[in-house]
C-alpha cells in the first residue's frame, strides 16, 4: 500500500546497506525481483491489478539495482506459473512452495553467482 516514490527511496537505502555490509564489494550482493502473488489462489481475483503493481515496483528496483552496478535476477516469471502449476504454491494458497524456491535457486546458480 505504499507509493512508488516511497518504495524507491527505501529500496535505494536498503540496497546501499546491503552493499555496505558486503564491505562495498558489489559482486557479493544481488537483488531478486518481487514475485507476483497475483498468480496464486489468494491473488487470482485481482491478478491484473496485482501484476501491474508488481511490474511497476520491479521496474524501480531493477533500475536502482542496475544503476548501482549490482546483479539483478528476475524471478517474477517463475512466480507467474503458479496458477498453471499448483505445486509451485504452498498449501496456504499464497506463499511459494519449496519447488518454487528451488527454481529460484536454480536460476541464481545458473548465473554463476
Amino acid at each position: 500500500g505504499k507509493s512508488i516514490s516511497e518504495y524507491e527511496k527505501q529500496f535505494a537505502e536498503l540496497l546501499q546497506i546491503a552493499i555496505d555490509h558486503a564491505d562495498g564489494d558489489k559482486s557479493r550482493v544481488f537483488v531478486l525481483s518481487i514475485p507476483d502473488y497475483g498468480y496464486t489462489p489468494f491473488g487470482k481475483e485481482k491478478q491484473r491489478i496485482i501484476s501491474r503493481e508488481i511490474d511497476a515496483f520491479n521496474k524501480v528496483n531493477r533500475t536502482i539495482t542496475e544503476r548501482n552496478g549490482v546483479t539483478y535476477i528476475d524471478i517474477t516469471d517463475i512466480s507467474r506459473q503458479g496458477l498453471e502449476d499448483p505445486g509451485l504454491i504452498a498449501d496456504d494458497g499464497l506463499h511459494p512452495s519449496g519447488k518454487m524456491y528451488s527454481l529460484w535457486v536454480a536460476r541464481i546458480i545458473a548465473l554463476n553467482f
